[in-house]
């Protein structure tokens, strides 16, 4: 199993979805649901589509963090 991070962003009108260890594998969706969702098959196809081409998976390296400030 392979584990990637995913940042949902709100765009105009919808949001878009990218993995920063994963580049070009991106969605988009009306709502930030199916973005993910959308984006969750996104993720599989890219990983399907490197293994058919026998192109190493890359290793998860992204991490994220939320940083509070008063």
């Amino acid at each position: 199993m392979h584990r990637f991070l995913v940042i949902i962003e709100k765009a105009d009108g919808n949001y878009s979805a990218y993995s920063p260890d994963l580049p070009g594998c991106v969605a988009t969706g009306k709502t930030r649901a199916q973005a993910a969702k959308n984006m969750h098959q996104a993720i599989e196809m890219h990983v399907k589509g490197l293994r058919e081409d026998r192109t190493p998976i890359p290793k998860s390296h992204a991490i994220a963090e939320y940083v509070a400030v008063l």
